[in-house]
């Protein structure tokens, strides 16, 4: 299992990202067959094939959205993508008011309270797994460390926390899964923590885990090259009196990165089991062991990726929360979609903020072209100089 998940590593995210729709679509399968299993005898029309259309309606919809994001210069170069891209919700909101169109066409008098029942059924399932494989996959696409660390802290503090319930285990832990314990579970956070601490210092330095996914023009392929941002680069951080007695160490080098794993690893280890203790009420109140027998011995996909898709959730939030920041490539990608005169207008107004931050702005006149030129310099204060084009002016930056 170990060496197929390095193999998936190797092979690159545009891979990832296939597997993780697949895992999704079988997640999806697993708990509407659960749905369909209990209420078969009811021969409900249409439930199965309105399932899988909403599915597929809501794929198109993330995975536009996704592309349209990431790779905005390749969509544009292509006519077709483009409009499709420039369409693309209005495209996705037919497609669903058709699948709508047709639940309402189903509906059998002797079925209304269940047939509503099924169809939020549905909707449920698509927010659980649907949604949060999407998060999954913009995880991905801000570099692959992003994916595997958090992937890597649930898998140790699953292994971690059986390891030291299974050694040391008295105290049961909650009423829904009789085998955890406190042990295992305080075991399991400190060794995850120290795991994503030590994960996480050897990733960093390879920018095929760190750098974000981008489509390459020149090549016309995705590439994860990049120079490391300030998350992975080697710091020193002057470690607290209080330790400096007990380690024998004033200073510590370590990559930013690993402070942000230290929280990671400690929602992987205190609030992502409670994922798996959601999916064990679930599978308590239908009266099942596991979701489904694709894995002998280990039930289903869903049993194995329980915690996975909160862990994600919490990722991608922390991620726009701590960690992105505007993004120039993205805006001047939309800027260019813009027409000249709106393109004109942000101009001006850009040059007029730098202007009154102090900036000098120099944008060369030529007679019949919109400013072809201009640059932003530190200059001397009180030097002032007017000419046709040329404005220097006290930088406060």
């Amino acid at each position: 299992m170990i060496t197929f998940f390095f193999i998936i590593i190797y092979l690159g995210p545009m891979v990832l990202m296939t597997i993780v729709m697949c895992v999704q679509i079988k997640c999806f399968h697993e708990i509407i067959t659960i749905g369909y299993n209990v209420y078969h005898s009811y021969d409900l029309p249409w439930f199965r094939t309105l399932s899988w259309y909403f599915l597929l309606c809501v794929n198109y919809f993330f995975y536009g959205e996704t592309v349209t994001d990431y790779f905005f210069t390749l969509v544009q170069r292509e006519e077709p993508l483009r409009i499709l891209s420039k369409y693309h919700r209005f495209i996705s909101f037919a497609l669903y008011l058709t699948g709508f169109c047709m639940f309402v066409l189903s509906l059998v008098k002797k079925h209304y309270r269940l047939q509503f029942y099924m169809f939020g059924w549905t909707h449920v399932t698509l927010l659980i797994v649907v949604t949060q494989s999407h998060l999954i996959i913009h995880n991905l696409f801000e570099g692959m460390i992003w994916f595997i660390v958090p992937i890597s802290c649930v898998i140790c503090n699953d292994i971690m926390a059986y390891m030291f319930g299974f050694f040391f285990g008295r105290t049961p832990l909650i009423k829904l899964s009789p085998k955890k314990t406190w042990e295992g579970f305080i075991g399991g956070f400190f060794a995850t923590v120290l795991f994503g601490l030590l994960l996480s210092y050897v990733m960093s330095g390879y920018r095929c885990f760190t750098c974000p996914v981008e489509f390459n023009n020149d090549t016309n392929s995705f590439t994860v090259d990049c120079e490391p941002s300030e998350l992975f680069q080697l710091q020193e951080y002057n470690i607290p009196l209080v330790l400096q007695s007990v380690v024998g160490w004033k200073t510590v080098r370590m990559y930013p990165f690993q402070i942000h794993s230290i929280a990671l690893s400690t929602f992987a280890s205190l609030i992502g089991p409670f994922g798996g203790f959601f999916a064990s009420g679930f599978k308590r109140a239908f009266k099942i062991k596991d979701f489904a027998n694709t894995i002998p011995g280990h039930g289903g996909i869903m049993d194995r990726f329980d915690c996975q898709y909160l862990m994600a959730t919490f990722v991608n939030v922390y991620i726009a929360s701590f960690i992105r920041g505007p993004n120039p490539s993205k805006l001047i990608q939309q800027f260019l979609t813009l027409r000249p005169d709106q393109q004109l207008h942000i101009f001006n107004t850009l040059k007029a903020h730098l202007v009154d931050k102090g900036c000098e702005v120099l944008v060369p006149y030529i007679p019949g072209y919109v400013s072809c030129f201009w640059r932003v310099q530190r200059v001397p204060p009180s030097v002032v100089a007017v000419g046709s084009w040329r404005l220097f002016l006290p930088c406060l930056l």
